[in-house]
């Protein structure tokens, strides 16, 4: 007798932890917050006391939330989370678009980095990193011909991404090349956040063409100036004014009287 039709389907449970990191990664809860008592969380969730508690650790072990004896759960600082745990840094391209703050500290991180990592891919890229570079370029390119900004089934934002991540990977330094995986989707937040018009695409293009030439070319000082270029770029578009101001050796202003314009952008090269 087949008992498949007259059983009653398994309902399928939310992940807890995940269901808890996005509603503090969208800040439902902020730091300082407590979560729901576990009672309430076994009735929201309709699971025992002990699942509860197994999502709680997962959330204790990534440093979003501390247990207090006789409080609750409590939603730990933004820098006690430990954003370069790949769950994470999941959690944080999944849910933190409506978070102002974080989308704050993942564009200070590239602000503070890219520049950097940017003059040693133009040291170090070899033949292999440079068609990685340029075939990303490529794609950002082509997709931008086609209304719903996909080539080759990956989407503009997608591109952009493995752009800045090839970068990283011409760096030939361990360190960096490794947080570029981990920092993949924080990187992906701050892209896909950068609403643009057509016009502003076309002139993000135009930059990280820049920041690809100079690598070609071997002129580190150039990639580096050519990386701010294209922060300050995503700044504007984020809203994020104030930020990339503090960057060691370079700054980057814009003539406030013919905004958008490619000749407007104006580096200095600071000395010692």
């Amino acid at each position: 007798m087949n008992m498949t039709a007259s059983s009653p389907k398994r309902r399928i449970r939310p992940d807890i932890a995940d269901a808890l990191a996005e509603s503090i990664f969208n800040g439902d809860y902020a730091p300082g917050d407590f979560l729901p008592r576990e009672v309430d969380l076994c009735e929201r969730f309709e699971v025992s006391r002990s699942t509860v508690r197994s999502a709680l650790q997962i959330l204790v072990a990534t440093g979003l939330i501390t247990r207090i004896s006789g409080q609750g759960s409590r939603i730990q600082p933004l820098e006690k989370w430990h954003l370069l745990d790949p769950r994470v840094s999941g959690w944080l391209a999944s849910y933190a678009k409506p978070n102002p703050a974080i989308q704050r500290e993942v564009f200070s991180f590239r602000a503070a980095v890219e520049p950097y990592v940017a003059r040693l891919a133009a040291e170090h890229a070899t033949a292999v990193d440079l068609l990685a570079i340029e075939t990303a370029y490529e794609g950002m390119i082509k997709a931008l011909e086609n209304e719903d900004r996909c080539y080759a089934g990956k989407t503009h934002d997608e591109y952009d991404v493995a752009f800045h991540e090839a970068i990283f990977t011409a760096s030939h330094n361990l360190v960096w090349a490794q947080i570029s995986h981990v920092l993949k989707p924080a990187i992906a937040l701050v892209v896909e956040r950068s609403n643009q018009s057509a016009k502003r695409l076309s002139d993000s293009m135009e930059r990280h063409r820049r920041v690809m030439e100079a690598i070609r070319l071997r002129q580190p000082q150039a990639a580096a100036e050519a990386a701010v270029a294209v922060l300050q770029r995503t700044r504007q578009d984020l809203g994020l004014e104030g930020l990339l101001r503090h960057i060691p050796a370079i700054e980057t202003t814009f003539d406030s009287h013919n905004d958008l314009d490619n000749n407007d952008l104006v580096t200095r090269t600071q000395e010692g």
